[in-house]
């Protein structure tokens, strides 16, 4: 069994919701993530996931199901969402992305603060 997940394993300020780039919805890379050592329940997802709510978690869940990148299992009355191997095969794409967001991550938070400075 995988170790528990770390509740501050995304910053508030998380790269993810900064990035243009993208993974299915806003949420989808971070479950991505969050199931990269193992399977987790729900529940466990929402530990790292503090502000996303079970609807849209449970939206999140389906698509990426939906797209072949995550297994839902039903085991002994309780339910476990695993990565599939093209769920997996998508780590390494998420790591190039993220290292890109990091390396450029002054820039992008001056073009969002120019917009929102622009827009006042």
């Amino acid at each position: 069994m995988a170790a528990p997940l770390d509740p501050e394993m995304f910053d508030e300020l998380c790269p993810s919701d900064l990035s243009p780039i993208r993974f299915g919805d806003k949420w989808a890379g971070m479950v991505v993530r969050c199931l990269e050592d193992g399977p987790r329940r729900f529940s466990e997802l929402r530990v790292p996931l503090r502000g996303v709510t079970a609807k849209v978690l449970t939206r999140s869940l389906r698509r990426l199901e939906a797209d072949g990148l995550v297994r839902r299992a039903a085991l002994a009355g309780r339910v476990e969402y695993a990565l599939t191997p093209l769920g997996r095969s998508l780590l390494g794409p998420m790591d190039v992305a993220c290292a890109w967001a990091r390396e450029h991550w002054e820039e992008l938070l001056d073009a969002r603060d120019g917009v929102a400075t622009a827009a006042d």
